[in-house]
């Protein structure tokens, strides 16, 4: 696999047009023959045709619109040299070889080795990850998607609250937290919340921990006029009835959601970055082993800390041609990274009172909340990037003394307000 990563050795090209259920491939010679074409089924038999156009052509690279999933995973194994091309750079290869817009699966695998026999000598092969960081990668990955799949149904769990029970929703306001999945279980209906008394309210608040000087008389209030202002008696039936299954389905959710938690912790300490990444400011548990497996352990992925930002989405797009000089939000990233970073950075500021200031000068500028966010996202990816390159742990003092050396002019805003 090392050895094909070097493009001299390369002696064909192979588009791969990868689909659900069936894959087209498209194999061109250097003088750009089309020596091999076929369509084969995304089973067991069909990648074992695969394999045997493997090993007819020992020095194979493929070019596919992907860098990842089972397709990848596959054509790894089978140790040919994979180059993951841009969907909307394989649209404008598409459209080199057919200007008229004619589309077909055939087509596309054409010109993804087209574009590989002329281009692909300035791509960059894909490398696999270790197993310890791709574990860790599709565990974090799907512990948000799990909760996005949480905020669905809380979403849903009070709209159905909006229509017939009203208090709930003024009595609580997280509503990703079991506690206020309880009440529902225990007074799923204003009536009879209004039944069950101040007593059973009581208990209820301090069996859950819910006892707070500024809220309990306000939330003891609210349960007493439950019952004045609710849904018609049908909307109440009827709605009830799916928030106490939205609130079964959530329960059940967040018993996974802890279980994930787990195993994201147990892979994370495992991993040799465990300490560089867990000494970021603000990432805590949750965050650091996500910016862990993103980044993952392969020092190499990245020259430059510009170029660590351009993947992740900080640095922005520009736009010139003549006197028109414009600059834009970057869209084609890891959006993953992105969204782990935009919470690092918001959460790096009860940590870092430089981030804080930075972050405040930029509204100050008039700079929107989700931009100041990616400014100072831009700063800290150029800090993870050195640390990263010398397995370095963040050290606030050596950080404070560069800023020194070097007249932040953030450290010059903090002594002003200081006076």
């Amino acid at each position: 696999m090392s050895e094909l990563n070097h493009w001299e050795t390369i002696s064909h090209y192979a588009g791969f047009d990868w689909a659900k259920d069936h894959h087209d491939v498209v194999i061109v010679s250097p003088q750009g023959q089309i020596v091999k074409s076929l369509t084969f089924e995304h089973s067991a038999e069909g990648w074992g045709q695969w394999k045997e156009i493997v090993a007819a052509y020992p020095r194979l690279a493929v070019a596919i619109e992907t860098n990842q999933g089972a397709a990848i995973e596959q054509l790894l194994e089978s140790g040919v040299a994979v180059y993951p091309v841009n969907p909307k750079s394989a649209e404008r290869y598409r459209e080199r070889k057919a200007p008229s817009g004619t589309k077909t699966d055939y087509l596309d695998a054409w010109s993804l080795a087209d574009a590989l026999r002329v281009d692909g000598q300035g791509w960059r092969a894909l490398k696999p990850l270790d197993p310890l960081t791709h574990e860790l990668r599709l565990v974090c990955r799907d512990e948000v998607e799990l909760i996005s799949q949480r905020t669905e149904w809380v979403n849903q769990l009070q709209a159905a609250l909006q229509e017939y029970y009203p208090a709930a929703l003024a009595a609580f306001d997280d509503w990703t937290v079991p506690a206020s999945w309880s009440f529902l279980q225990q007074f799923p209906t204003p009536e009879l919340l209004h039944q069950a008394g101040r007593r059973q309210w009581e208990k209820f608040l301090h069996a859950h921990r819910l006892y707070r000087p500024e809220t309990y008389e306000k939330r003891l209030q609210i349960f007493a006029r439950a019952h004045e202002f609710c849904g018609p008696a049908a909307v109440t039936r009827a709605k009830s009835r799916l928030a106490l299954t939205l609130v079964k389905l959530l329960q059940a959710l967040e018993k996974q959601l802890q279980e994930y938690r787990r195993e994201i912790q147990r892979l994370f300490q495992e991993h040799p970055d465990h300490d560089l990444f867990g000494s970021l400011p603000g990432a805590g548990e949750k965050l650091a082993p996500r910016l862990l497996s993103e980044m993952g352990s392969d020092r190499s992925l990245f020259e430059s800390a510009q170029a660590l930002q351009c993947y992740v989405g900080t640095a922005p797009v520009s736009f010139q041609s003549g006197q028109v000089h414009q600059v834009y939000v970057r869209f084609m990233c890891n959006k993953s990274f992105r969204h782990a970073v935009h919470l690092w950075a918001d959460l790096s500021r009860k940590f870092c009172s430089w981030a804080q200031i930075y972050y405040q000068q930029l509204r100050a500028k008039g700079k929107t909340h989700a931009t100041a966010l990616r400014c100072l996202g831009q700063r800290w990816l150029k800090i993870l990037w050195k640390m990263w390159q010398t397995k370095t742990c963040y050290n606030p003092e050596f950080h404070l003394a560069n800023q020194l050396k070097h007249g932040s002019w953030v450290l010059q805003v903090k002594s002003s307000k200081s006076l």
